[in-house]
């Protein structure tokens, strides 16, 4: 077998799950390439953004997290930007309402979760890995609410001593000596000669190369005008916000030369060029891959759609939900969610299509592939014969969910608070169905205000479990 070059990794790389690539005169190409052979020293500095507006990372983020392990191997330093700042505007792309503004607390609680569980798939080692909120420098001083017993020291130095003198922390000195100590490019990155801050004065030269017929036109935007619906200056804005963060990552790292997202970002990232291109900076290069289709074939993977799959859920949470995926998108998840070579995948599409194969049989093979990614090559096979015991002999699953409730608490809280159903009237309907019942007893739960009062195994619809254990 002929060894695979640097050269048709690449080209794999940027064709793969790669919806756009812009990169005029192959310039992140080319410089890819060097670093993989040795010939690169400096840092390749790659950017991805994310509002933490929701917990969870799911297969459609991981497309995204899976191509930036590939570029950290090779050598590239992954930025892994949170938009704490613009999570509380909202991004408008593909929203057809003004998303509601997000408190602070949700957004510090999601981001923890959020930098947690990218070290599954990430090297978080400080050569290949780092991370910025972006409220760094769109926060002011005159932001700071600071507690009343917060303490502010301003340092006096003499050639003998230094003396300190305390300041009010509510006071505009106190505030600055605040700011300065709590920002990230000074306390994480060791910048302290030039912290980046975007003042009025910067945001309105940013405004200056963006024409109004640059944001109106976005087809998101035409088609609520087109409805009547409302739209919002902070909603158009929102792209240049994420293009002012590549020019200060650019001024903060030396460099940010690459960007990249979902093919439903193209827009804001390229903002990012513009900017760059306006301040003098070498522009970032764009990736743009494709969008995972959610668990319903038909809209992309959205928690708020809930048709998501978590990287971080059980391995049989994980297994049932690809099965339950139309057959028509198995070959889209093959190349989008695992790592299996193009050629195997086409070979898999070419059995599908002539009948020669079960799409049953490809599916357990693809749920195998992803929980091993997430869990291990044990947690796959242990979960694919879960999955046939379950539902092939009716045995129960082995890890099973289990949780800690107080006695008759009602069932339809305790499916809600675990997010097992939507709504009160989503229970409804799945009782109503004959769809949740005693896994054990085999019993169908009919009453609406059933109240749990001793330990019992819940099966909700087909392949849904829950262990209830009373305090």
């Amino acid at each position: 077998m002929s060894k695979i070059t640097p050269e048709k990794e690449i080209e794999e790389f940027f064709t793969r799950s790669v919806g756009n690539f812009i990169d005029p005169e192959n310039g992140f190409k080319e410089k890819l390439l060097k670093k993989i052979k040795g010939d690169y020293k400096k840092d390749i500095i790659v950017k991805w953004g994310i509002d933490p507006t929701r917990p969870d990372i799911h297969l459609g983020h991981a497309v995204v997290l899976r191509k930036l392990r590939q570029l950290q191997d090779w050598g590239c330093k992954i930025v892994f930007l949170i938009g704490d700042f613009t999570a509380q505007i909202g991004d408008p792309t593909n929203k057809s309402k003004v998303r509601p503004e997000i408190e602070q607390k949700e957004v510090e609680k999601n981001l923890k979760t959020y930098l947690d569980q990218v070290q599954k798939i990430l090297r978080t080692e400080k050569a290949v890995f780092s991370w910025i909120r972006n409220s760094d420098w769109f926060t002011a001083i005159t932001d700071l609410n600071l507690p009343d017993d917060y303490k502010v020291n301003l340092e006096i130095k003499d050639k003998n001593s230094v003396k300190l003198i305390k300041i009010a922390p509510n006071s505009f000195v106190g505030k600055a000596i605040a700011f300065e100590k709590t920002r990230m490019q000074v306390k994480d990155l060791g910048l302290k000669d030039k912290v980046s801050i975007i003042t009025l004065r910067s945001f309105l030269w940013a405004l200056k190369h963006v024409t109004f017929s640059q944001l109106i036109e976005r087809d998101m935007f035409q088609e609520r005008i087109k409805k009547g619906n409302e739209l919002f200056m902070h909603e158009m804005i929102y792209p240049v916000l994420q293009g002012i963060d590549s020019q200060i990552l650019a001024q903060i790292y030396g460099s940010c030369d690459l960007e990249v997202g979902g093919t439903d970002q193209l827009f804001n990232m390229l903002m990012g060029r513009t900017l760059m291109n306006a301040r003098s900076l070498p522009p970032q290069s764009v990736i743009a891959f494709s969008l995972l289709v959610g668990t319903d074939g038909k809209e992309k993977m959205s928690k708020s759609l809930d048709n998501y799959i978590s990287i971080n859920e059980i391995p049989s949470e994980i297994f049932g939900k690809v099965m339950s995926i139309p057959d028509s998108v198995i070959i889209d998840y093959f190349t989008l969610a695992t790592y299996s070579p193009l050629s195997d995948i086409k070979d898999l599409e070419l059995s599908l299509k002539k009948e020669k194969v079960n799409p049953r049989d490809i599916k357990l093979r693809l749920a195998r592939e992803i929980v091993t990614i997430y869990h291990g090559e044990a947690a796959g096979t242990a979960a694919e014969t879960d999955f046939l015991n379950t539902f092939q002999k009716g045995q129960i699953p082995k890890d099973i969910k289990t949780i800690k409730v107080s006695k008759n608490r009602l069932l339809s809280e305790i499916l809600l608070s675990e997010n097992f159903v939507k709504s009160k009237s989503d229970f409804k309907r799945l009782v109503d169905e004959g769809a949740v019942s005693d896994a054990i007893k085999k019993n169908k739960i009919t009453d609406l205000n059933f109240a749990v009062f001793e330990d019992i195994t819940l099966r909700i619809g087909k392949k849904r479990f829950l262990n209830i254990v009373i305090e």
